[in-house]
């Protein structure tokens, strides 16, 4: 009942100008309301509205006309679509504009954020996500979110078929199925070198994570008969076997959490239970690191034992040097 009579309202309130809309020829009519709907997205916000007139303006450029009726109209199915139209009158005149999104502002810089800070992908790929994120924004928004690209200091991949591996290794999820890969590495000539002289990869894939801004991928590797993780940036001619998966039972076992938490920097070394004796001011770098599950032994002159399972490497050492007080006492 409120909604007919705002629609009233709003069709008595119509300016003089408003009335001396031209009636040209019906062209694009079946794609007026999509129109209208794209151009309500991109003019309007929480704080930008526009007018009636201004609206038969810009749907002109679609090579649209319409009467002032139809446009009426077509903002109510908007509305019973679920797309949420204010309108405010203003001397006379009407203006409309879009309240609510489905991504407020702050989620899509968030989101431009992660995408800009994400590793994996390469600067051409950032550009072009962040292009499409601002679809969901209105061109003033928009403007917010390109200020938001430049993120310090990311060493961004060079991999531009990252994308490709990532769809490839889903697909084989999904469809139970083994992949075939080839790894590299970069060498002093910043050139993509193969591993082991080009060898091809059998792999069971069964999950993908991202940890300190990199995607890895978590399989099962047959030739070792045991799970392991591989950079996806740094996989390329990624392909879907015909094999099914193999190392379910491998995988049930692990507890992805600790797998990561374990798996220093994501560096395959040798697990072991540690035992880290630490001053009490260094609890939060510790937790930080390995999460609440670990073992925390207090002592009375404000330092505490912690005990971490953690695969030794010289990343995990250096690590360790660099923390103010906290050193290795277990095992030998």
């Amino acid at each position: 009942m409120l909604e007919n009579e705002q629609t009233k309202a709003e069709v008595t309130a119509v300016s003089d100008d408003e009335k001396k809309i031209v009636r040209g020829p019906r062209r694009n009519q079946k794609l007026k309301i999509l129109y209208l709907m794209r151009i309500l997205y991109e003019l309007t916000d929480e704080t930008h509205s526009i007018t009636l007139n201004q609206i038969v303006d810009e749907l002109k450029k679609y090579d649209v006309t319409a009467e002032r009726k139809s446009i009426y109209s077509d903002i109510e199915c908007l509305r019973t679509y679920g797309i949420d139209i204010q309108g405010t009158q203003r001397d006379r005149a009407y203006y409309y504009q879009v309240v609510n999104r489905d991504f407020e502002l702050v989620e899509l810089k968030m989101l431009v954020d992660a995408v800009s800070a994400a590793r994996f992908i390469t600067k051409k790929e950032s550009d072009n996500l962040i292009k499409k994120l601002e679809q969901f924004a209105s061109k003033y928004e928009a403007d917010q979110l390109q200020r938001q690209v430049n993120v310090n200091g990311r060493v961004k991949s060079q991999n531009k078929r990252v994308f490709y591996s990532v769809d490839a290794i889903h697909d084989a999820i999904n469809s139970n199925q083994q992949i075939t890969f080839q790894y590299f590495s970069w060498n002093v000539k910043k050139e993509m070198e193969l591993r082991h002289d080009g060898k091809i990869y059998h792999v069971s894939p069964w999950a993908l994570c991202w940890d300190d801004e990199k995607y890895y991928l978590i399989g099962y590797d047959s030739d070792e008969n045991r799970i392991k993780h591989f950079r996806v940036d740094k996989m390329t001619n990624t392909k879907i076997a015909p094999e099914k998966r193999v190392g379910k039972q491998e995988f049930d076992k692990l507890n992805m959490s600790d797998y990561v938490n374990r798996m220093f920097g994501m560096f395959d070394g040798e697990v072991e239970k540690v035992e880290l004796r630490c001053p009490d001011s260094m609890a939060n770098v510790i937790i930080d690191r390995f999460g609440t599950d670990i073992q925390i032994i207090r002592e009375k002159d404000g330092y505490f034992t912690a005990k971490v399972n953690v695969a030794v490497t010289d990343l995990f050492i250096g690590w360790v040097m660099a923390l103010k007080g906290v050193r290795i006492v277990g095992p030998d």
